[in-house]
């Protein structure tokens, strides 16, 4: 059996740790650490380590650092931090690790704690991109939707080619600058939402529609192929105005309590309707709205009453091609002639272990070929805010997946979350190959009505 390295010797160099404040990671329940038996079958799985060959940048060795900072035999410096944030909690080694290591059950509540200790000692963290971008903006889709607009109009008006040619956005802040460079083709909104929408044909079930933040202000149009599709398949469709962020982009980035209060938002706004299922369709947040019954036991202070709530929003909530081939899918007619690649986004293969489903739903669409994509379960470095945050990691994985995705020679590019379509895309662009990315449900619904794949986007 190989045991990682130990840290390297100016992880080692550290300061006396101040017993004053508490242990960062010392509410995690040991025997999680334990499980971990420093295997090593991790590490091919894990993308930071493939990128890096650094051992304190695989799964097992970022155990090692936190059970040591947790036994207090080092000191949680930059050097350690600076390896746990590079980690993009993809969760590709939980679906490696034979022993069942739940590593997001780690490193999750690690980073809360760290943004504890840091919130006591005085540390600044996040600066002012989080506070005014990552949970400012981004959880709230009305505000982004205004945020937007003058981006949509530029390229309604052809405008940001204009910007682009001469070299603007690099004036801009380096978040700002991949922020803008992460922009799809925005689209007009479209209606409001009812807060019911009927089945077609005979009723099969009664579902509640989570539309998320992000996805709702860029892929409105995502959201609303998902309820037709729902529909066609004899679902009424309830989507409650109440509804608000998953809250994984403050958890993430070790904010507990905003977390939390969206948790409870969330359940409140389902639970209230009779629902025989919640229905996510980015593979990120429904692996958080899966998760909601752990923050209940990792975050301090959370009452009995909230847990129940949380626990029973969780047993309800199922990603839309889960959902579909339990239901039994109705046929598509509408023929889409298309060679694409499917990439496997981590949420939902490794982190919900979804992979047979959206590929079976894509298989029933008539001309609709998939051709293999080499490495398809490796991360594209999106990871939520991941590609902001830490830039020079995200670019290297997303041109790794992009060069395993121009090899297949696609004609488009299919995947189950936001997130990886901002990467992809943005990725593709900039090597000036703009392949189109959709959403699998995007594809689904053209066939149902039988539409070119163009009024998908």
């Amino acid at each position: 059996m190989n045991n990682p390295s130990p840290p390297t010797s100016d992880t080692l160099q550290d300061p006396p740790i101040d017993h004053a404040l508490p242990i960062v990671g010392g509410k995690i329940d040991y025997t999680k650490f334990l499980d971990c038996v420093h295997c090593g079958l991790c590490t091919s799985a894990c993308p930071t380590y493939l990128e890096t060959g650094d051992e304190n940048n695989s799964p097992r060795g970022r155990i090692y650092l936190m059970r040591a900072v947790v036994d207090e035999r080092i000191e949680l410096t930059d050097t350690v931090q600076k390896h746990l944030d590079l980690c993009l909690d993809c969760r590709s080694c939980e679906t490696a690790c034979p022993s069942g290591v739940q590593y997001g059950r780690l490193i999750e509540p690690f980073r809360v704690d760290t943004h504890k200790r840091d919130a006591a000692t005085g540390k600044k963290t996040g600066g002012w991109f989080q506070s005014i971008f990552l949970h400012g903006l981004f959880p709230y889709p009305k505000k982004l939707r205004w945020a937007l607009a003058p981006a949509r109009m530029m390229q309604d008006l052809k405008l940001d080619r204009a910007i682009d040619a001469i070299g603007l956005p690099k004036l801009l802040p380096t978040k700002l600058r991949r922020l803008y460079q992460q922009l799809p083709k925005l689209q007009r909104r479209g209606k409001q939402f009812p807060h019911t929408l009927p089945a077609k044909g005979e009723k099969r079930a009664r579902v509640g529609l989570f539309t998320g933040c992000v996805a709702e202000a860029m892929f409105s149009q995502t959201n609303r192929a998902t309820a037709r599709v729902l529909q066609e398949n004899g679902c009424e469709v309830v989507i409650p105005n109440t509804q608000g962020c998953c809250g994984a982009i403050h958890y993430h980035s070790g904010a507990e309590k905003p977390a939390l209060e969206f948790a409870r938002q969330n359940a409140e706004a389902f639970l209230s309707e009779d629902l025989d299922a919640i229905i996510i369709n980015v593979a990120g947040c429904g692996a958080m709205l899966k998760e909601y019954h752990h923050l209940a036991e990792e975050i301090e202070g959370t009452d009995e009453a909230t847990a129940v709530k949380l626990s029973q929003f969780t047993a309800k909530v199922q990603d839309i091609s889960e959902f579909l081939m339990e239901l039994g899918p109705r046929e598509p007619k509408g023929e889409i002639p298309l060679n694409a690649v499917y990439h496997d986004a981590c949420h939902l293969c490794h982190a919900q272990q979804i992979r047979s489903q959206p590929r079976e739903l894509l298989s029933l669409i008539p001309g609709l070929t998939l051709t293999p994509l080499a490495e398809s379960e490796i991360c594209c470095g999106a990871a939520g805010s991941y590609n902001l945050t830490e830039p020079e990691m995200a670019d290297r994985l997303g041109q790794r997946k992009v060069k395993n995705i121009l090899q297949a020679e696609p004609e488009a590019v299919i995947t189950g979350n936001a997130g990886c379509s901002l990467q992809i895309q943005a990725v593709l662009k900039n090597k000036g190959e703009p392949l189109p990315v959709y959403h699998p449900v995007d594809l689904l619904d053209c066939s149902y009505r039988c539409a070119p794949i163009e009024d998908s986007h």
